[in-house]
């Protein structure tokens, strides 16, 4: 429950479509009709649907709770039975021999008989199961048209996808920074840009240590920001990848150094970043921009039962903020690739700084 407390895991989706008129109306109605309903003795492997983020057993939304200015905030619950590999192995054996004690031909089971008999010890497991409950924090940003999820499963972000369609008739786009429009309008081909945020988080580490973690974001702007405790490249992409791990506190690593000589790029890496007043900490994911237990500032206002959602949006605000860095981080850098002075200046600065 990042959003809440403690460090909070997400990836960022668009939001694509025209939000229909009385809209908190819409959504009420919606969320309700799609939130979590518990099934005793049910026999599906999952079960999902919305529940309240502060109150993850009101399904209900009895106090709508969902609608914090201009955001919406609620929880994704998922719900799954897992039957063990072993019980699943030892019931379907204790099955097939009563079966053949009892059959006239008790030397062999047929392909449609086994199958049946594997069926049915899986709907019995099923039905007796408890399932195991999953939690994952939505953020909308409905002015900005854009969402933070708390996971960076694929298969989870999926079912996401597929469930929020469903209730609001709305689609989602995964954040991906080679969409950026920038990079579009340079109209590069695919497999020039596949790599953009590898060459990107490659570019900040090496600019982290250009001025002593003093980045210029604009004329009048800096921000702070170091590598620290891991730092993961790599070249090509599947089973051609080779990467390298290296570990270090405010990262002076040979070895990473000599790894992005020989081709490598950055793929992830723990940063922390300090910006008007504020600092994070977090692992960032150079193919999608995902950030992993991104820490946040202390909160200057505790929670107060006059004011109990001002602890959460100044949260939501220190997110945001840690987002929107990045990505100014981000928009730095793509200005300068596509000018002259990338290769006239920018390569020939990295070149020298992999020397040391």
């Amino acid at each position: 429950m990042g959003l809440l407390k403690g460090n909070f895991t997400f990836m960022r989706f668009h939001v694509e479509g025209q939000l229909p008129p009385a809209f908190l109306n819409f959504v009420n109605s919606r969320i309700k009709a799609n939130a979590f309903r518990e099934a005793s003795k049910s026999t599906a492997e999952k079960r999902l649907g919305w529940v309240s983020l502060t109150n993850v057993l009101d399904a209900d939304f009895e106090k709508a709770d969902y609608a914090l200015g201009d955001y919406l905030i609620f929880c994704l619950r998922i719900d799954r039975k897992l039957i063990p590999p072993k019980l699943m192995k030892l019931k379907l054996m204790t099955e097939e021999r009563n079966y053949l004690t009892q059959s006239s031909d008790s030397s062999r089971i047929n392909k449609q008989t086994a199958t049946a008999i594997k069926d049915k010890v899986k709907l019995e497991l099923l039905a007796k199961l408890d399932p195991v409950p999953s939690f994952y924090d939505v953020c909308w940003a409905i002015g900005q048209n854009k969402i933070y999820f708390s996971s960076l499963a694929d298969t989870v972000a999926d079912d996401f996808v597929d469930l929020f369609q469903k209730t609001f008739s709305l689609n989602l786009q995964r954040f991906l920074p080679q969409e950026n429009p920038q990079i579009v309008k340079n109209d590069e081909p695919a497999e020039a840009i596949s790599l953009i945020g590898r060459e990107f988080l490659t570019w900040l580490w090496f600019k982290s240590e250009e001025r002593n973690g003093r980045i210029a974001l604009t004329d009048s702007e800096e921000v702070e920001l170091h590598f620290l405790k891991r730092i993961v490249l790599e070249s090509g992409e599947g089973e051609y990848s080779q990467g390298v791990v290296c570990h270090g506190i405010h990262t002076e690593l040979k070895e990473g150094k000599e790894a992005i000589r020989q081709g490598k790029k950055v793929k992830e890496a723990g940063i922390k970043l300090s910006y008007n007043q504020n600092e994070w900490e977090f692992t960032f994911k150079a193919d999608s921009f995902n950030f992993h237990s991104l820490s946040l500032p202390a909160i200057s206002s505790p929670e107060t039962p006059e004011d109990p959602s001002g602890n959460l949006l100044e949260r939501i605000y220190l997110i945001e903020n840690a987002v929107k860095t990045m990505d100014k981080l981000f928009e730095s850098f793509l200005r300068i690739r596509y000018l002259p002075q990338w290769e006239e200046r920018e390569l020939k600065l990295m070149a020298k700084w992999l020397e040391h």
